[in-house]
């Protein structure tokens, strides 16, 4: 086992993998090739031909040469190595990088969040972590400013959205551009290949990466950083070899005068040439976004003295090629390959193109995971591709979606350049939305300066913007692609969210009377059945409506009655000890109790034990506590926000419970009661109503789950009825059931459906 599973294996944090050996960071050096690297490293099979795929002309002096390549040099040392690695690497939540991360270091610190159902109680998990340190008058305005203006709030969510719509457009784009360049260099050698074999190759390649996704990355991980190394070490073999055969003086473009003189001389289409320059840092999102897999130190370390040198000789190589051969511009990369050399180096450049392809996707599938979390997109199934690896997951209907899209734009276009344009587009997007939020980091989670925050802004922003700009001006001729395919992605997010806050909206406002419940005595009025019943509600205090609505309709349910909501905060990560929040709702009379799972937005509705059983254990340890914590938990009361609430939903703690065993309950031997300790408790005489409990298990367990069905408001508009009954009813009926996501067999299911109206 090599040292990263075995960490994620025994459930040891990411932090600590900062403070471990020194030979266990140089395995995760070389192991973070195959993983994070393969995008980037894949970019000098197109970065020259985009850029001077338009109208930029190449003049004997070869200035525009010169230029290009103290750009490429710039970018890579600017933006790559001191942005990404130097310093947005240093904002991490909880060892996790991303977008995500960042917005989520945000929500916590300044409280951002949107999401509902946030409790007092979740600022006490161990990964809620904020360093304490008194916030400056800088990071307090900027509070104090989201904190008065709501909308600025959702905005920001939705600017987040905007950077996670670009960056699944770069999933769909990769595989296409990376798959078509690589197959591409064939036809050198055999020339009377036509377009379309190159096409209909490139497809097949395509296809067969993507019917291989739910075997999962870890069945051939092994192979990935070997054939980085080696695409890594034949780049750099090449460019040594081209530069000292073809230009050895092309070492003075590095400085910065050739690029003021490419911009002097070249007007707007060198300006224009930009958005194919921008190509050459595709993949630094993807190497922050992988943080959570490998240490900061060992990404540094892999990038800095292997990836960055090895780029950085490849680019000046195949400039120096072509300084001496301007009509190769179209196959500049193959035709710079000596000819001895050129079939292996071919063969790896496609190797290298499929694993490139394969870190984009696996991060498009954490990606559509972590917005499912956000509320911001349907649930869809999301399968364990390792026993081993936690995080690498497979999600069937966007693998084929993205198939279908990658096909679409390697059919359709049949050109790199465009799909350069369309690609530049989608990651200067997603850069420039990182840099946003940096500042933002430095001001209210750092504590830093403004003028920190703003010169941070200035220096990266304006490089993004520019190069934004640059791919903009390429809309007609390609770049519209990235921009239709997160437009779709954004308006399916937005909706989806829209949606998902009004039902619940809707729930909070038709919550059942506590005090109602109450009167109606410990039988709340109906006959009592034997059995254990579990209502899955969106709520974190109350009575839902639809527990309402089903004894209205039929007056009888269990003995034991347990309101159970699955809820996402705003950590990565939540462990297994701090996960369920249990709590009584109403009199002991009344055997009601609230059961609440916690989940972070990198944790998968998947539990590798037999919920019931845990959830037994539970309820039994919390009856066989209750009364030893219960002057303690009454200091938990405010967080239930509801007066005629307060006195009924108590109790609270966390508990952490030991496996099934032989159908018989135990213990745990941590018991976490607020914030202290009890002992282990191998066997006791167990209350009445533990025993009841017990016995109520042993009759079955049903799950009542509520279907809830928007509709539009008669005076609605016609846009927000066509996205209410038309968008949204869609989504909600392809998207994945409750039932299969918690897989509840179709014998223990109950099912009640209800309208609302938004």
């Amino acid at each position: 086992m090599n040292p990263s599973e075995e960490f994620v294996e025994h459930g040891i944090s990411q932090q600590n993998l900062r403070r471990v050996s020194s030979t266990t960071v140089l395995t995760l050096a070389y192991q973070s090739l195959g993983v994070v690297y393969g995008d980037l490293c894949i970019s000098p099979l197109y970065v020259y031909k985009t850029t001077f795929s338009g109208k930029l002309s190449l003049h004997d002096n070869d200035e525009e040469i010169y230029g290009v390549l103290s750009f490429i040099f710039w970018t890579i040392t600017l933006i790559a190595l001191f942005k990404y690695v130097f310093i947005v690497m240093l904002a991490d939540d909880n060892g996790e990088g991303g977008t995500f991360a960042l917005y989520s270091l945000l929500c916590r610190y300044a409280g951002l969040s949107i999401l509902p159902n946030q409790q007092a109680a979740d600022e006490k998990l161990s990964e809620y972590v904020t360093d304490g340190s008194a916030d400056t008058w800088q990071s307090s305005a900027l509070k104090s400013f989201f904190e008065k203006h709501p909308r600025f709030r959702k905005g920001l969510l939705i600017f987040v959205l905007l950077g996670t719509c670009m960056a699944i457009a770069d999933g769909v784009l990769t595989p296409a551009i990376s798959v078509l360049s690589a197959v591409s260099g064939v036809k050198l050698k055999i020339t009377e290949l036509h377009e379309n074999h190159i096409v209909i190759i490139s497809c097949v390649i395509l296809v067969g990466l993507f019917s291989l996704q739910h075997y999962g990355t870890h069945k051939v991980a092994f192979m990935f950083a070997p054939i980085v190394t080696a695409w890594l070490l034949c780049l750099t073999g090449i460019g040594v070899y081209n530069i000292f055969r073809w230009n050895s003086h092309i070492f003075h473009a590095l400085s910065p005068i050739y690029m003021l003189k490419f911009l002097k001389n070249t007007g707007v289409e060198g300006w224009v040439s930009l958005g194919g320059v921008v190509l050459a840092i595709t993949g630094v999102e993807t190497m922050f976004a992988n943080l959570g897999h490998f240490s900061p130190l060992s990404i540094r370390i892999a990038f800095t003295f292997l990836v960055y040198p090895s780029l950085l000789l490849t680019y000046m190589g195949e400039a120096a090629f072509l300084s001496k051969h301007h009509e190769d511009i179209e196959r500049s990369f193959y035709k710079a390959i000596p000819e001895t050399v050129f079939w292996p180096v071919f063969i790896v450049a496609t190797f290298a193109a499929v694993i490139g392809s394969q870190a984009v996707i696996s991060a498009t599938f954490s990606i559509i995971s972590q917005c499912c979390a956000l509320n911001c997109f349907p649930h869809v199934r999301i399968i364990h591709t390792s026993s081993k690896i936690y995080g690498q997951i497979y999600i069937p209907e966007v693998n084929w979606m993205l198939m279908c899209l990658s096909l679409a734009v390697t059919i359709g276009l049949r050109d790199t350049s465009m799909m350069g344009h369309a690609y530049g587009l989608a990651v200067t997007t997603v850069m420039f939305v990182t840099t946003c939020l940096m500042a933002m980091v430095m001001i209210i989670v750092w504590k830093q300066k403004t003028i920190t925050a703003v010169a941070f802004l200035l220096v990266f922003g304006s490089m993004e913007l520019l190069y934004i700009s640059a791919c903009i001006f390429k809309v007609p001729e390609g770049a519209w692609i990235a921009l239709t395919v997160s437009s779709i992605f954004m308006a399916v997010m937005y909706i989806w969210n829209y949606g998902t806050m009004k039902k619940h909206q809707f729930d909070v406002e038709n919550k059942v009377s506590m005090n109602r419940i109450v009167s109606l005595g410990p039988s709340l009025g109906m006959v009592r059945v034997p059995g254990i019943g579990l209502v899955y509600t969106n709520l974190v205090t109350g009575v839902p409506a639809v527990f309402g609505h089903f004894v209205t309709n039929l007056p009888a349910f269990h003995q034991v009655l347990v309101f159970v909501c699955i809820k996402f905060v705003q950590v990565p990560y939540v462990c297994e000890k701090e996960r369920i929040l249990i709590s009584r709702v109403g009199p002991k009379e009344c055997g009601m109790f609230r059961c609440i799972l916690r989940y972070g937005y990198k944790d998968l509705q998947q539990e590798n034990y037999n919920f019931e059983n845990r959830l037994v254990s539970g309820l039994v340890q919390f009856v066989e506590t209750e009364d030893e914590t219960a002057s303690k938990a009454t200091d938990f009361c405010g967080e239930f926000g509801n007066s005629d609430i307060e006195a009924f939903d108590s109790s609270v703690h966390t508990i952490s419970i030991s496996y099934p065993e032989e159908d018989r309950v135990r213990c745990s031997c941590d018991i976490q009661v607020m914030t202290s300790d009890i002992g282990c408790v191998e066997s006791f005489l167990l209350k009445d109503e533990s025993l009841q409990i017990l016995k109520a298990k042993e009759s079955g367990v049903t799950y009542v789950l509520g279907h809830s069905y928007a509709k539009s408001k008669k005076p609605s508009s016609i846009f927000k009825k066509f996205a209410i009954d038309v968008v949204y009813a869609f989504l909600s009926k392809n998207s994945t059931e409750p039932n299969i996501l918690m897989k509840v067999s179709p014998t223990s299911l109950l099912e009640v459906g209800m309208i609302y109206y938004v």
